[in-house]
């Protein structure tokens, strides 16, 4: 499978525009949702399930009642993709679908 091409910065601010809610972290982008500890795991396992479907994965973080969503492309050398912003519209329907309130 080819590695997906880096965007530039322009690019990036582009994609950030049309998923409200996410921010640029340096070379990752990242979103933080509310649940209970339970359904955020929950919440968590059906990412993972989809991240699988679609051959990328984000680093998943869960504290007390918070879930964190960091999302680059490993591959690409930790550089943000389109592959990174189509993940992060798939977990916001997840997210929203379970009830988790962006923070």
């Amino acid at each position: 499978m080819p590695i997906p091409e880096p965007l530039t910065d322009r690019q990036i601010a582009e994609r950030l525009a049309s998923l409200p809610g996410w921010e640029r972290d340096g070379n990752a982008i990242t979103r933080t949702f509310a649940h209970t500890y339970h359904e955020t795991v929950h919440l968590a396992m059906y990412v993972a399930a989809k991240a699988r479907e679609v051959g990328h994965h984000p680093d998943i973080h869960i504290t007390w009642q918070r879930i964190r969503f960091e999302i680059t492309t490993h591959d690409a050398g930790h550089r943000l993709t389109a592959k990174d912003f189509e993940l992060a519209a798939h977990i916001d329907s997840i997210a929203a679908g379970h009830g988790a309130e962006p923070v």
